[in-house]
């Protein structure tokens, strides 16, 4: 890939895993209120956002294993942090939903 389709595929993934994040908060407040399955389905939908990012960070993964040279950025490492802080809020999210569930 050259810099500037990693440049893209970047932001992509910051921008799938930022939404994913927050698709995950929002689910952990709907379980706070109580709104037990509107959580759950807010939390499906941001699994669904989480994997668009990790279907990008795959392209990447993908064509370095097959022999191309990625350009490691700033950026770059900045998705991939976007990422992974995605996938552990989603984790938790899912956490406190089963705890609010037994709470109320």
């Amino acid at each position: 890939m050259d810099s500037q389709q990693i440049f893209d595929v970047s932001f992509q993934i910051i921008v799938s895993s930022g939404e994913a994040r927050s698709m995950a908060m929002e689910a952990i407040s709907l379980a706070k209120e109580g709104k037990i399955e509107e959580a759950r389905q807010m939390l499906q939908d941001a699994r669904t956002e989480i994997n668009k990012a990790h279907k990008h960070q795959t392209e990447l993964i993908t064509a370095e294993a097959n022999g191309e040279k990625n350009e490691v950025s700033v950026l770059l490492i900045h998705s991939q942090d976007h990422l992974m802080n995605g996938m552990t809020v989603l984790d938790m999210a899912g956490e406190f939903i089963d705890v609010y569930e037994k709470i109320k």
